[in-house]
């Protein structure tokens, strides 16, 4: 992976080894600017991946061969007789643990050795941690909105930008708090839960119930197979009666495909309602999106249509309804002792018809004195985004499960968390970066950095001191300097005080022991648990002040005046 970066880290490389400065010692740090989706915080995630690459670091023969290809030809046979030898075997590496809430300006990651090594490492740790962050950082913000006894489902790999943006999606949206993925790779690779079970598709491929086979199903406690298509059918009469729906109106190639279902999966039955239309109402007022899954169906519900003024003669007549179907299977599997696990709606109203069918699945539930039935969990997707979630709540909705899948992997309010990876030592020397834009500006030398905590147990304030700083201790008075407020320092007095940053890398080895993904999973929601609602809110957040010490103000101050 060393050829995993951009080409003017190598040329940047030859000219340090040129210069005789590729042996200085540096430091740098990678954090971001400003926090995403106009929140007050972000999930830092990547560590893991990052820690895998460093080990690996180091250039092959063929990267050698294919870089004097591209490097001028002026570049000297001996650079790269140097890089066949560099590796990350002197580099160390600090770091927030994996999945903590981190703020702008605070360092993620800090890197420390050789100058050469240090600007090799750029591009790929960026690439690393960056987008790993931004996905978890807007998993999070599902899971904040959706609270915690909505189930969260990830469904994004057809969506996503190429198979790694689809298993980083996978991995990232998992630590943020969704609790499974449709991603079976990422299954095998990580252990996260999958799940998953039908598709319109499915359905849409069934005509009849002639077309069940096998037809029959054994009793879950024993005994003789039972005829389960025979056995919905007689269901379905008990359904439509008590719906005051004609049986003759649902959808036999539906019927057939949940029957076909159900006897292959037992166990795990779920209907997908809205295949042709989930209730029995006339098809003007189903939703835009069913008529449009009608008109593509009507060759396999109604038969060849050949002129145009039939067909819509035919689309004022009453459509099929999943609902009816599904419970006549459920009911019948019931029989057999088994037990659905759920219907999924793709398409409509969702928050409307989430309670019209909890009503039906209630009244079944007791017209039928099967108690479970009532609360059959209720899946929903098509393209839900954090508007739709906010939706959900305010309605009152009856949702049970949330699949998202565009609006999580791609990240369409926020492309880039924007990390960057800047020089804040070399040789025992700060660094500093002056521009125009005061945010762009870095923050110079070594640092460690500490969280500050309130009386509530809440963080209120990131410290961050020069490394050879005393560490404040909790009860201490501390004057601070906020970063982007001008004035005087500031008073505060934590109630405890956490440093952020270990070490994870030295000598080419990883040092600590790392969290399996799950416990990496718990850490983050912990994490946002502890911020304050002021700083955990969605919208118009109140900003998390991140401050220096008085000695780290003072060094900034006196570099800005020297450059100046």
């Amino acid at each position: 992976m060393a050829l995993l970066t951009d080409l003017y880290q190598l040329t940047m490389a030859y000219g340090y080894w040129r210069a005789g400065r590729h042996r200085a010692p540096a430091a740098a740090e990678l954090f971001f600017r400003r926090e995403p989706f106009h929140g007050a915080f972000a999930l830092g995630t990547g560590l893991a991946e990052g820690l895998r690459f460093l080990r690996a670091f180091r250039f092959s023969a063929a990267d050698i061969a294919y870089l004097r290809s591209v490097l001028p030809s002026t570049t000297e046979d001996a650079f790269f007789d140097y890089l066949c030898t560099v590796d990350a075997s002197e580099v160390t590496v600090s770091s927030v643990p994996e999945g903590s809430v981190v703020f702008s300006r605070v360092p993620l990651l800090q890197v420390k050795g050789p100058l050469l090594v240090v600007q090799l490492l750029e591009t790929t740790l960026l690439c690393l941690v960056n987008y790993a962050s931004l996905v978890a950082t807007n998993a999070a913000r599902f899971r904040l909105l959706a609270g915690p006894g909505m189930k969260l489902m990830e469904i994004g790999l057809r969506r996503a930008q190429g198979p790694d943006g689809g298993l980083s999606a996978s991995k990232y949206s998992y630590i943020g708090g969704f609790d499974y993925t449709s991603n079976v790779l990422a299954g095998k690779l990580y252990g996260i839960p999958v799940r998953g079970t039908i598709a319109h598709s499915f359905i849409m491929s069934f005509t009849s119930l002639t077309e069940v086979q096998p037809r029959v199903l054994p009793p879950l406690a024993g005994g003789e197979p039972v005829d389960l298509a025979a056995l919905a059918e007689s269901w379905l009469q008990r359904v439509c009666e008590l719906l005051q729906s004609p049986p003759e109106k649902a959808n036999r190639g539906e019927l057939a495909a949940f029957v076909s279902y159900a006897i292959t999966f037992p166990h795990n039955f779920q209907g997908l309602l809205d295949t042709y239309c989930v209730m029995s109402v006339p098809v003007l007022h189903c939703h835009l999106p069913q008529v449009f899954v009608l008109l593509l169906s009507l060759p396999l519900v109604l038969g060849p249509c050949p002129k145009r003024p039939r067909a819509l003669i035919l689309l004022l007549a009453p459509v099929r309804s999943g609902l009816p179907n599904f419970c006549a299977v459920a009911l019948a599997l019931h029989q057999l002792g088994y037990r659905a696990i759920g219907v999924r709606l793709d398409s409509g109203d969702l928050v409307q018809q989430s309670k019209e069918i909890r009503r039906v699945l209630r009244a079944c539930g007791t017209t039928f004195q099967v108690p479970w039935f009532g609360s059959i969990p209720i899946a929903v997707s098509n393209d839900i985004s954090e508007q739709s979630l906010e939706s959900f709540i305010r309605e009152g909705s009856e949702i049970d499960v949330i699949g998202v899948g565009t609006n999580l992997v791609t990240c369409p309010l926020q492309p880039s968390l924007g990390c960057v990876y800047k020089l804040v030592e070399v040789n025992g020397s700060p660094c500093l970066k002056l521009t125009e834009e005061e945010e762009k500006m870095t923050i110079p030398g070594i640092k460690a950095v500490y969280r500050l905590y309130d009386d509530a147990g809440h963080p209120f304030m990131d410290l961050m001191a020069l490394e050879d700083e005393s560490a404040p201790n909790a009860g201490q008075e501390l004057a601070v300097h906020v970063l982007g407020r001008r004035g005087e320092a500031t008073k505060v007095r934590p109630t405890a005080v956490e440093p952020l940053h270990r070490t994870y890398f030295r000598d080419g080895q990883v040092c600590e022991v790392l969290p399996s993904l799950p416990e990496v999973r718990s850490h983050a929601q912990a994490s946002l648990s502890q911020l304050s609602p002021a700083h955990r809110r969605l919208r118009e957040p109140q900003p998390y002040p991140v401050a220096v010490t008085e000695k780290l103000h003072l060094l900034l101050a006196e570099l800005r005046q020297a450059r100046q």
